[in-house]
């Protein structure tokens, strides 16, 4: 069988249409123009080419303007392909948006889209706001005036401020606020009894205070789930108290201990100084006698006077501790 020319070229003709065609609807997404079309979104697939141009996932924009026109909530698709644009989840923000419709809560685009972009989930924020959060806190310790621990937990209910949601502090600063409340409760009560008597105090006092301002809650309510009693502070501060200022006093004992034994030491040492210059002046006597006897200043009967003066003063030395050795109770035989 022989092929014409005419033949080939229909065959080409054809090839090229199927390369157009996948190209076409690979490029411009056709399925999704039509589907938008069908949901009563008026696009114009041009738009959708630029989108491709601009690099932009055109479902991750339509399939949300096509929720959100199904639920009645009016945007333009230049919003939401900003949003994508400028790094925000398009279709959270339009769950969100139906969410706060179906709720009666105002809320416009704007707002919702900075608070997604802020880095807050909105539809959760929006779920919040119907149905409130409770938040529970780890036990708390506080030190009643009495000395005594007490220790509680509180679970906090609150409720989303989204018009606060942009800039307001987190679940954190209300975790950090109510423990801060509770500690100051605790402390300010006279003896623990009355905290675990009337536990509601705490929640009545975190709740004047209003905690929540500044934040991105509201505050509806703080209910004490247990209170607990710890350990006897007052107790053990006194016991190391006492035991700090013992062993202040033995170091202070043992300083003048040692002061003492520095100063008997010292004293000994004078002593010895002083015994040793005696002896050494002692030992001068003898020579300075002879050099008297031999230079004449003094005589033999003057020497010999003086030899009789210290043998009279020995006896006399010797009569005195005999005599005191038998007046002495100790060496008394009579007792």
């Amino acid at each position: 069988m022989v092929i014409g020319p005419s033949t080939i070229l229909l065959l080409v003709a054809i090839v090229v249409g199927v390369i157009v065609l996948a190209v076409l609807f690979t490029f411009v997404p056709v399925m999704l123009w039509i589907s938008a079309i069908a949901a009563g979104v008026r696009i114009s697939i041009f738009t959708l080419v630029g989108m491709r141009l601009r690099r932009v996932i055109p479902s991750r924009v339509i399939n949300p303007l096509i929720k959100a026109h199904k639920a009645g909530i009016t945007v333009t698709i230049n919003q939401l392909e900003s949003h994508y644009l400028a790094g925000g989840n398009v279709d959270r923000v339009v769950n969100a948006l139906i969410a706060a419709h179906r709720a009666n809560i105002e809320l416009t685009f704007e707002r919702c889209a900075a608070i997604d972009l802020a880095g807050r989930d909105v539809l959760e924020a929006v779920q919040m706001s119907v149905n409130p959060k409770v938040i529970e806190t780890p036990f708390i310790a506080g030190v009643a005036m009495d000395g005594i621990e007490v220790k509680a937990k509180a679970r906090i209910t609150v409720r989303a401020n989204i018009d606060r949601l942009v800039g307001g502090a987190g679940e954190e600063t209300i975790v950090a606020r109510v423990g801060e409340g509770i500690v100051s409760t605790i402390g300010s009560s006279s003896n623990h009894k009355k905290v675990l008597e009337n536990p509601d105090l705490i929640s009545q006092t975190v709740l004047s205070k209003g905690l929540d301002a500044g934040t991105a809650f509201e505050i509806l309510s703080i209910d004490i789930a247990d209170v607990d009693i710890g350990k006897n502070i007052g107790a053990e501060l006194q016991t190391e108290q006492a035991e700090a200022d013992k062993n202040i006093a033995q170091a202070k004992a043992e300083e003048r201990r040692a002061m003492a034994v520095a100063n008997e030491q010292e004293m000994k040492a004078r002593v010895e100084e002083m015994r040793a210059k005696v002896v050494e002046a002692e030992a001068e006597v003898p020579l300075a006698m002879a050099e008297a006897l031999r230079s004449g200043n003094i005589g033999v009967m003057d020497y010999m006077n003086l030899k009789n003066i210290d043998a009279d003063t020995e006896m006399r030395d010797s009569i005195g501790k005999l005599t005191g050795d038998k007046n002495d109770p100790k060496n008394s035989k009579d007792k």
